[in-house]
């Protein structure tokens, strides 16, 4: 027994030796640690998120653009229809008899378009109820009193 011990002890301690050489002359590895792999994969989700959201932001605002702003060719085509609506209540104005009284308006003042009513409300607003009335009765082609009047109540 003495003579195993006299073997394997010089045995192990020769095998521990070569161990310890062997571990301290491996590569270390250089490569990234945990932290750096987990900020690598933060920036990489980031960049993710924001193309998603930038990538929304761009299609809701092409569907607001295209609700708000109508193609040339409708937009070409309602204010055809528009003309042709103040021209036909233009012409069934000045055929049908006019009201006299402090509160006759033409017809077609109700059917007046948003940009035209906003720019009357603005004129007669600010005290240019002239040029109002004046712009009123160039887009409806109606007389000269229902215009004053229709200005008026603005």
């Amino acid at each position: 027994m003495g003579d195993v011990l006299l073997v394997i002890l010089p045995a192990l301690i020769l095998t521990a030796v070569l161990c310890a050489v062997a571990t301290a002359l491996k590569p270390r590895n250089f490569g990234i640690s945990e932290a750096e792999r987990y900020q690598r994969e933060l920036a990489v989700k980031s960049q993710a998120h924001y193309a998603a959201q930038v990538q929304a932001a761009v299609a809701a605002r092409a569907r607001v653009e295209a609700t708000t702003r109508p193609s040339q060719n409708s937009q070409q085509q309602s204010q055809q229809e528009d003309h042709a609506r103040t021209a036909q209540l233009a012409r069934s104005a000045s055929t049908a008899p006019t009201r006299t009284g402090p509160g006759d308006a033409l017809p077609a003042f109700g059917l007046l378009g948003p940009q035209l009513l906003l720019e009357l409300q603005s004129l007669a607003r600010s005290g240019h109820k002239l040029k109002a009335t004046r712009l009123l009765r160039q887009s409806t082609h109606s007389d000269l009193k229902s215009a004053k009047n229709y200005i008026d109540r603005l």
